[in-house]
């Protein structure tokens, strides 16, 4: 993710970025212009008045469609928003949940205890770790010692990796219990904090693998490239040959629209506009570190 003055109105229309839109669309908006060139060419050049007349009125349609288009947009883009509003407030809870079981463990278990206060030292932050991985869809390959925590050994990473952390992390207080070092509430305590970290996996699961219907994503393509692609037949007679910027310019708008409502509404991913996932995980070390 970047971090912007959002004050610096002269840098942002003036500087181009990688993530700009026009970088990837500038090929199809070339091919909008030469063909709202060559339909005005063709409508100016051979048709007849009488026909000119009747598409006169399809810019009626435009602008009645043109209200519906903006309607749909602004209901793609804000439901994409949702959705990266909605991780990054996970992930928050996540930083929160990961300070508290931290703080709390550090306050139950004895100072002299350095072999548990090792383990959640180097677990809660490997927790945070896997589940960014694991949402990004990669095939996580932990550098642990497992000569300091065996219990590593039988840990398979092709599987639920978040799920197996966890499990250890909840084994550890469990038997911290049976061994006497922790008591029934503060189990109970611990066992919130831990419960937490799966809640907040299956959330960001959700918003992972539930992407936008793919017929309302559908229905959105397809309204945009036909309402672009006839804008030209009518407009040619009021505009003439200045309709190939302004309907290159149109396609430009409404197609970055939807190209940004797509990185977006994933927001576990690597893009420029995605979560800082990284910067978050280094920050729970750094914390749980002082902490612990």
């Amino acid at each position: 993710m970047i971090a912007y003055n959002p004050r610096d109105w002269f840098s942002f229309v003036f500087k181009l970025h990688k993530s700009d839109t026009i970088r990837r669309l500038f090929p199809l908006i070339i091919l909008i212009g030469i063909y709202s060139g060559f339909i005005a060419f063709l409508e100016l050049s051979f048709m007849q008045p009488d026909w000119r007349e009747r598409l006169k009125n399809i810019t009626t349609v435009h602008s009645l469609l043109g209200f519906v288009i903006s309607l749909a947009l602004v209901f793609r883009t804000n439901s994409a928003y949702d959705r990266w509003w909605e991780g990054r407030k996970l992930w928050g809870s996540l930083v929160n949940s990961s300070r508290n079981l931290a703080m709390k463990l550090n306050a139950i278990l004895p100072a002299n205890d350095e072999v548990n206060r090792k383990f959640f030292h180097r677990f809660i932050p490997v927790y945070a770790a896997v589940l960014n991985a694991h949402l990004r869809s990669e095939v996580t390959r932990l550098a642990l010692d497992q000569r300091e925590h065996p219990e590593l050994a039988g840990l398979n990473k092709e599987k639920h990796l978040p799920n197996h952390v966890a499990r250890l992390i909840i084994e550890r207080v469990y038997r911290l219990y049976k061994d006497g070092v922790i008591k029934g509430d503060e189990l109970i305590t611990l066992n919130e904090q831990v419960q937490s970290l799966t809640d907040i996996c299956g959330a960001c699961e959700r918003i992972k693998n539930t992407p936008i219907p793919f017929s309302y994503s559908l229905f959105i393509k397809k309204f945009i490239f036909f309402y672009v692609m006839t804008l030209p037949i009518g407009f040619v007679f009021s505009m003439g040959y200045f309709v190939i910027p302004v309907v290159a310019f149109v396609f430009y708008v409404l197609t970055s629209l939807e190209l940004i409502a797509e990185e977006v509404e994933d927001p576990f991913g690597s893009d420029t506009n995605d979560l800082p996932l990284d910067k978050i995980c280094e920050n729970i070390k750094m914390h749980v570190a002082e902490i612990i």
